[in-house]
């Protein structure tokens, strides 16, 4: 991406996440950009309940809190996985689906499960990013990301979270758990939405 300034008044960014491993995603695409990130759960700011119908309105819900909250500009991602024949599921409930614990092993045990229960041989899915930057004024910048692929099972790999072990991105035959991280994060639906979020910042 380059050496770029960050526009004034966006030195500091706050991350609405308590999730470390997407944490840690999310610091290694800013990296670039001079920017001192700082996690919601860091300075003591709690995730507001996910109401919202869509990855855009929990991404909002969470980017408007944690701005609000530290009187800085923040950044949500809300994304999740979605498999075709299974209705979408679990699409935005994908965190929830792992429980409390964030036990993802679990969950994709729940997908695999949901998937033999429909009788399909169909192992399409695609992830689903949508991050939301939003300024304490309360303006607020969208930006969508997506990449498909197919499923997989047992999972495979621990070099990524969530239910990065399954998820084999179309033209690979590896996971996003076996792939070395630098290259899924040049190809990540993450990345895809960053893309746009950067090129709207930075550029």
């Amino acid at each position: 991406m380059g050496e770029k300034a960050p526009k004034p008044g966006f030195e500091k960014l706050v991350i609405a996440t308590h999730n470390d491993g997407k944490l840690k995603e999310i610091n290694e695409l800013i990296s670039p950009f001079g920017i001192e990130a700082v996690s919601a759960k860091k300075i003591g700011l709690n995730d507001p309940e996910e109401t919202g119908k869509t990855f855009a309105e929990n991404a909002i819900l969470k980017a408007a809190a944690a701005a609000r909250g530290s009187n800085l500009p923040a950044l949500a991602d809300d994304s999740g996985l979605e498999v075709a024949a299974i209705g979408g599921d679990p699409g935005i409930f994908s965190a929830r689906w792992a429980g409390e614990a964030r036990d993802f092993a679990m969950a994709m045990k729940k997908v695999e499960k949901a998937l033999k229960e429909t009788g399909s041989a169909d192992c399409k899915a695609r992830f689903v990013c949508v991050l939301c930057l939003a300024w304490p004024d309360g303006e607020q910048e969208i930006f969508e990301g997506e990449i498909h692929g197919r499923l997989t099972f047992p999972p495979r790999g621990d070099k990524g979270f969530g239910y990065d072990p399954i998820f084999i991105p179309d033209g690979y035959d590896v996971t996003f758990g076996e792939m070395d991280p630098a290259e899924k994060h040049a190809m990540s639906h993450r990345a895809n939405a960053f893309r746009k979020l950067t090129k709207a910042v930075f550029e």
